[in-house]
């Protein structure tokens, strides 16, 4: 423990007669009773830190501190524990955090704001940065030189690396019918599958949610409800050839030209992988491996995503945050995401949100039309209430629902709700489907949230009103990355 009298000399240091700081404290790492103590306390009182709403396993504590240089650390369990991804230095009580408080309020740097998760599951009301203050921005040096040696860690890492110890990858034969199809997407909890030709000995395709919401709307459009002798009648393969038809991808002799599959090889490296992705818009990268040369008795091994590829940047260079200077940047203050206009701008792209009472057939057009994966569902004010996406399609096969209702009879939040427990309540607080972040959160937080399994966007939210501001996706962050 701690003596009374540690640091005296360091707390001393801070600037006598000054308005006091709050400043916020935050340890991610779980837990079950986590303090913080440092100079500012004469290592002597321990601070007791609260779990933040919705995440248990992050702890937080707004302090105020005086204008100065401080030195802290974490008691979790009744261990002294510090924070890599904080400054650190050694000193006479071990390896401890440290935190220096300019003069001005304003002139705190971004690093400071690092100490927020970067999801839902972070302090809301708080913004380090208000609107109308500077916000410190990055050199084209450091930017170049954190995308460098991103590229070259990418290009050095194969796709062998994504493969997991254990698990399972599902595929479908294009030969199963649409309904049955249908089920096992929403049983299985995942929104893609690859398919399998049995004919060709090949896999030739991918099934994905975006392919229930066209068949959706196209059977809608001929004027009749969805019924399940429809969806039995109608095989995947029938519905990728009718699927050229709609989008006419036909060559100039009138054949058919479907789109090849877009794969990868387990010795492929990781910037390949992301730039397929990226380059084919597509969600996910089927990892196929042939013992043969000419490619036959294919093994499918893994299904790659944008997010696997960050979160092997996160864990490669964690212990190493300043060799990306990028990372400690505040996300307002990179051309990243996609920003709600500002009144007056001309230029800026429009941004799809809708209001929880419009109909689901509004939706699914707004999905298709605006080619988003997802759209905030917002109040009268434009505070987020929850996100429609497109993978929530699947939750139709839930009691065969898609069997009893119209598109454009059932509101996006009766549709929200059939994915839902009849007891977890709507919006916000519902378990991890609106996964937030502030302008202020620094990059490398908002990757790490993004690094989860299942996350592929952030909705970017204003402090306090939680009035959405913008979103950023998977594809955003890993076409900035690459520059």
């Amino acid at each position: 423990m701690f003596g009374s009298g540690a640091e005296s000399g360091h707390e001393n240091s801070a600037i006598s007669g000054t308005v006091l700081i709050p400043t916020r404290f935050v340890w991610p790492y779980g837990g079950r009773r986590v303090y913080l103590s440092g100079s500012f306390t004469r290592w002597s009182e321990h601070i007791p830190m609260s779990p933040i709403e919705g995440c248990p396993s992050v702890f937080q504590v707004i302090w105020s501190l005086a204008p100065g240089y401080h030195q802290f650390k974490f008691f979790v369990d009744g261990e002294w524990r510090h924070d890599d991804h904080q400054p650190f230095v050694s000193g006479n009580y071990g390896v401890v955090n440290t935190i220096f408080l300019p003069r001005e309020p304003d002139m705190v740097p971004a690093v400071f704001s690092s100490d927020a998760p970067g999801g839902s599951n972070m302090d809301l009301d708080n913004d380090p940065f208000p609107r109308g203050e500077v916000i410190p921005r990055i050199s084209e040096g450091d930017l170049d030189v954190s995308r460098h040696r991103i590229s070259e860690f990418l290009s050095a890492h194969t796709a062998y690396e994504l493969l997991p110890e254990s698990g399972k990858v599902i595929a479908l034969d294009i030969n199963l019918p649409v309904k049955q199809a249908f089920h096992t997407l929403y049983e299985q909890g995942i929104p893609v599958a690859p398919l399998w030709d049995f004919c060709k000995g090949q896999f030739v395709g991918v099934l994905s949610a975006l392919d229930f919401i066209l068949i959706l709307r196209e059977l809608g459009n001929h004027g009749s409800n969805l019924t399940e002798e429809e969806l039995e009648t109608h095989t995947i393969s029938a519905w990728k050839e009718g699927k050229l038809h709609l989008n006419r991808q036909i060559d100039g002799s009138g054949r058919l030209c479907p789109r090849p599959l877009v794969h990868a090889g387990p010795y492929d490296s990781l910037k390949d992988v992301a730039l397929k992705i990226l380059q084919n818009k597509v969600a996910t990268v089927p990892i196929i491996h042939s013992p043969s040369q000419d490619g036959s008795f294919p093994q499918l091994l893994h299904l790659a995503s944008l997010s696997g590829i960050l979160k092997c940047i996160c864990r490669h260079f964690r212990h190493s945050p300043s060799s990306l200077p990028i990372l400690q940047q505040p996300i307002c203050s990179i051309p990243l995401g996609t920003w709600v206009p500002k009144i007056g701008e001309s230029n800026g792209q429009p941004f799809a949100m809708l209001r929880p009472n419009a109909s689901l057939g509004a939706a699914l057009s707004l999905l298709v039309q605006a080619e988003v994966s997802s759209i905030p569902i917002v109040d009268d004010n434009d505070s987020l209430l929850d996100i429609y996406s497109r993978s929530d399609i699947t939750a139709l096969a839930k009691d065969r629902a898609y069997a009893q209702i119209h598109l454009d009879n059932m509101s996006i939040h009766q549709a929200l709700q059939l994915g839902q427990d009849a007891n977890a309540p709507y919006g916000l607080i519902n378990g991890q489907r609106c996964q937030m972040c502030l302008r202020s959160d620094p990059l490398h937080k908002v990757m790490e949230r993004l690094a989860n399994p299942g996350v592929r966007r952030l909705v970017i939210v204003e402090a306090g009103s939680k009035r959405v501001e913008g979103v950023i996706s998977l594809s955003d962050v890993s076409r900035f990355l690459l520059g």
